[in-house]
């Protein structure tokens, strides 16, 4: 299947490592020249290297996304080196993990403004470019919280539906402009990320490392956790052209454990 996307100009946040890495490789194989943005430069350079490896082209930013300069930064690099942003990927890492009467003000705060404001942030200056080409693709990794929310996850619980709203209101106004907005809702994948909050998990609960990881997947109906490529083809293909009529959805890829309907 010709997915259309040969030639078109990506930003991946949180490229660095873990689903991020995975969005960046899947993209620059289908011909996406992607810019991979996240805090450390060097892991990031890595990742451009073997991208480079395989004859993708990716440019690597180093950006803190609580900052709105560094979100700028990303956008104008982009620009000035590709001369076009047709695709946005939204991706962080989570935020820290505790029941309600663990998290402070400021906690609740800055994972405010990092897990939704980066979002915001990105999108008004992507749009934009992509309102000029009336051509664009917005793809934001949330969380399976977003519908089924999580123990010890109350922050994630409690914000990430807001980039659910903020992309379902923008799927209806950015229509015109033949710009899709939509979300990926995933469970649990193998990424460092689930590391630090499996230990987290084992800590809390005076478990053993394995016991935790076990507690991961035995709610999941096909018993394993997700391959990070497993979830960079959908968003692949929800970036591509042969999703332009997809918009507004929240698309769940968690190997079953969500339990509602819709």
């Amino acid at each position: 299947m010709d997915l259309g996307l040969e030639g078109k100009v990506a930003i991946v946040g949180g490229a660095s490592k873990g689903l991020g890495r995975a969005v960046a490789h899947a993209l620059a194989r289908e011909g996406v020249r992607v810019t991979i943005a996240a805090r450390s430069l060097e892991l990031l350079e890595k990742v451009a290297s073997e991208i480079k490896e395989h004859g993708g082209e990716a440019l690597p930013v180093q950006a803190d996304f609580s900052m709105p300069g560094d979100i700028r930064k990303v956008v104008d690099v982009t620009s000035e080196k590709f001369g076009e942003v047709d695709i946005l990927v939204t991706n962080t890492g989570g935020p820290p993990a505790g029941n309600f009467f663990d998290i402070s003000d400021k906690q609740w705060m800055s994972s405010f403004n990092l897990t939704f404001m980066h979002v915001v942030r990105f999108i008004r200056h992507v749009v934009p470019h992509m309102q000029g080409k009336r051509w664009g693709r917005i793809i934001n990794l949330t969380s399976m919280t977003v519908k089924q929310p999580k123990d010890m996850l109350i922050i994630s619980n409690a914000i990430r539906p807001a980039v659910i709203g903020l992309a379902k209101s923008l799927s209806f106004e950015l229509a015109r402009y033949n710009i899709t907005v939509n979300n990926i809702a995933q469970g649990v994948f193998e990424t460092d990320r689930i590391v630090e909050l499996t230990r987290n998990r084992a800590e809390k609960s005076g478990i053993s490392y394995e016991e935790a990881l076990r507690q991961w997947t035995s709610s999941i109906p096909l018993g394993r956790m997700g391959d990070p490529a497993e979830l960079a083809d959908l968003v692949t293909f929800l970036a591509s052209e042969r999703a332009g009529f997809i918009t507004g959805a929240t698309i769940q890829i968690d190997g079953g454990e969500i339990k509602f309907i819709l």
